[in-house]
């Protein structure tokens, strides 16, 4: 490696665990001081807040990685312009690529390192600092909302290799409406589809009300008329405690986990829902790239950076920048979980267009 490349990475370096560092801090001194209440009404022990904090790292270091990373690049670079080392470069047969590629590779592998970590922490850090959470505010008001509680959009795989999608679900009168049932062979291959506008569990027994019923054949095609019935008592094991506590969260499952269950899903003709579950998917796989995308979107802003207020100026741009890359990527995923656009598009869109503009801005500079 070359001096200048070990020059630049060191002060990369410092900058980022620095920055991590104190926006860990910040954020677990921020959230005790603001659940301060709960924690002295509930007496919690300290090693429930150890344990709770120490499950969220993970989930606060996916979250300010590329803000982390996009800080360090402005004020490297910006602090290099502002003492005229870049001109120096420049002026030794440097190209611009040459002087950033060490940030480059800095930034792919701290993306590579978001997507392990995103994958296989993450999901169970957001598991288990909700349960914590739940166990530390007060059960009085915790009971209260969860009595008025109404779920929508719930789904989730059964026994008896069954898929349910229910509209809305009502736990304190335990009422489900808008129900869909798919039952599968062993091969996942479509046998039974039962479609009800309500249910009911009352002592032990699923009574459903106008439902109708298609059988399907080994090539899932429709063997008779479907069958309807004003009200029927269906045989499901599950329990409405059961519905609430094995729901799937696209946010706990990991990659593989979401894979899985998208072709669970994939016969179901739950558009909506599959859609929704193809964006959080594509999502789990461009979202930790954030980090070099808006590192190489940096740096144009700092090789122009000429003030003296390098610091000053490295902060403002991160805040710009930052406020609108996300907010492109915030419309992106709500227009493909509206169907406006197709989900890997959605997924994708933001750091399409911060790669587009990144790579325009240098090409321009002197």
């Amino acid at each position: 490696m070359r001096i200048i490349d070990r020059y630049i990475l060191k002060s990369i370096l410092g900058l980022f665990f620095l920055c991590i560092l104190i926006f860990m801090l910040m954020y677990i001194i921020i959230d005790a001081f603001s659940n301060l209440d709960n924690i002295l009404k509930q007496k919690t022990a300290i090693n429930t807040l150890i344990q709770y904090y120490l499950a969220y790292l993970p989930i606060i270091f996916v979250q300010v990685a590329p803000m982390t990373c996009l800080l360090s690049t402005l004020y490297t670079f910006g602090k290099l312009n502002r003492d005229n080392e870049i001109i120096v470069m420049r002026a030794s047969g440097l190209s611009i690529f040459q002087i950033t590629k060490t940030v480059f590779m800095f930034g792919l592998l701290v993306s590579l390192l978001v997507f392990w970590v995103s994958d296989k922490f993450v999901p169970q850090s957001l598991a288990l600092t909700q349960k914590i959470r739940e166990d530390i505010e007060s059960g009085a008001k915790l009971k209260q909302e969860k009595q008025n509680e109404v779920i929508e959009n719930l789904s989730m795989y059964g026994m008896k290799n069954r898929l349910f999608f229910v509209n809305k679900f009502l736990p304190s009168s335990n009422t489900m409406e808008g129900i869909t049932i798919l039952e599968h062979d062993e091969h996942q291959n479509l046998t039974k589809k039962i479609v009800a506008s309500k249910g009911i569990y009352k002592e032990g027994i699923w009574r459903f009300y106008q439902t109708i019923t298609y059988d399907f054949d080994e090539d899932s095609q429709l063997q008779h008329e479907p069958q309807f019935f004003e009200e029927e008592i269906m045989t499901i094991p599950e329990t409405p405690h059961e519905f609430l506590t094995q729901r799937q969260k696209p946010d706990f499952m990991t990659i593989s986990q979401l894979e899985d269950y998208l072709w669970k899903l994939s016969k179901s003709g739950a558009t909506t829902v599959i859609r929704n579950l193809k964006v959080d998917l594509y999502q789990r796989f461009t979202a930790p790239f954030n980090s070099i995308i808006i590192m190489l979107l940096g740096i144009p802003f700092a090789l122009k950076m000429r003030r003296r207020a390098t610091g000053l100026s490295s902060i403002g741009l991160s805040i710009m920048m930052g406020f609108l890359y996300y907010v492109v990527n915030a419309v992106s995923i709500a227009f493909g979980k509206g169907g406006i656009l197709i989900p890997i598009l959605s997924a994708s869109l933001s750091q399409i267009l911060a790669l587009l503009a990144s790579m325009y801005l240098i090409s321009i500079l002197p």
